[in-house]
């Protein structure tokens, strides 16, 4: 069970983690850049560009995506993995 719930503290980081680099992948974007990638036909340059020009909505799903699964993961991780926790390092002095 133990490795179950390690296991889930790890997905919600990496969500986190996914959520946090979206949001900093539209914030950095160049739109000569995407304009240029949008000519050479790659997927998803447009809608990139869509959004680097208006980000409000998409900027805030993701800050409440990334509260969320933070607050998620530390009731989570807290609530399984402290009193295992706990233990070991009372038992280690």
């Amino acid at each position: 069970m133990l490795y179950a719930e390690i296991a889930i503290v790890a997905v919600l980081i990496c969500v986190n983690g996914l959520l946090a680099m979206s949001e900093l992948a539209i914030v950095s974007s160049r739109p000569a850049r995407l304009r240029a990638m949008i000519d050479r036909d790659v997927k998803g340059a447009g809608r990139a560009l869509a959004l680097g020009s208006n980000p409000g909505k998409f900027l805030s799903s993701v800050q409440i995506g990334i509260t969320l699964v933070g607050v998620l993961s530390g009731a989570f991780s807290g609530a399984t993995l402290g009193e295992r926790l706990s233990v070991f390092l009372a038992s280690t002095g």
